[in-house]
This record gives structure tokens, C-alpha cells and sequence, in this order.
């Protein structure tokens, strides 16, 4: 005999994470790096966060992933579920980043930099 339905668990699991967050917890996303051969993906996994609350913001060489819960669209109390940082190294093309979501994982795709782009003869100026 099933005391708990599938469903049940799906349609609790953001008020936990919730009364988590504002107990001063915050959600524990899985989170994967995988070095590809074309460059790396970061995977997010946080089943019980919405695709609308993740953000990915790079600052410099820092990749900031983050998900908020906001009552409301218009609403001003933003409280964070969860944030994960990641300190770039350079040989990655940061101009070229890729985020999705699909299913329940966030897949952050930054390709390595094509080798010939970093090398260039630098002109010399008469004065």
C-alpha cells in the first residue's frame, strides 16, 4: 500500500524548499561539471525549482547560477534557493556561453576558444 503519492511528493517538494529557504536553509542542487572535448557543461539539477527562477550571470571570469523564489511576478520579496559560483579559467570563449533547461537540469555549455583566435601579430606604430 502506497501512503504517498508520486504527485503529492512533486507538489510539495517547492513549499520545503521554501520553508527551508526562509528557516535560513537554502535548496542543495545537484551540481556536475563535465570537461567535453569541446569545451564544458555545467549541470544543475533542482527538481523542485521552476526553469523561470534560474539565472546565469558572468561577471568577468565568475559564473554566477542562481534560482530565487518570488511569490509573484511583480512581487519585490526575493528570497535565494540556491547560488553556485564558478571561477572561469581563460582558455574558455566566455562570448560564446549556452544555457537550457530541459526536464528538470540546467545545462550551462562554454566552448574552449579556437587556438588561432588568441594568436595575432601586433602592429607596430611610427612616431
Amino acid at each position: 500500500m502506497k501512503l504517498i503519492s508520486q504527485e503529492f511528493l512533486h507538489n510539495i517538494a517547492p513549499q520545503l524548499d521554501l520553508l527551508n529557504t526562509l528557516g535560513g536553509g537554502v535548496t542543495q542542487p545537484q551540481v556536475r561539471v563535465h570537461k567535453r572535448e569541446q569545451g564544458v557543461v555545467i549541470r544543475v539539477s533542482a527538481p523542485s525549482v521552476r526553469p523561470e527562477t534560474f539565472h546565469v550571470v558572468l561577471n568577468n571570469n565568475r559564473l554566477d547560477v542562481f534560482a530565487e523564489y518570488r511569490p509573484a511576478a511583480d512581487d519585490q520579496l526575493v528570497a535565494p534557493l540556491f547560488v553556485q559560483s564558478f571561477e572561469l579559467p581563460v582558455e574558455l570563449d566566455l562570448t560564446r556561453i549556452d544555457a537550457v533547461h530541459e526536464g528538470r537540469e540546467l545545462r550551462v555549455r562554454i566552448p574552449y576558444q579556437d587556438p588561432n583566435t588568441n594568436h595575432r601579430e601586433i602592429n607596430i606604430r611610427r612616431r
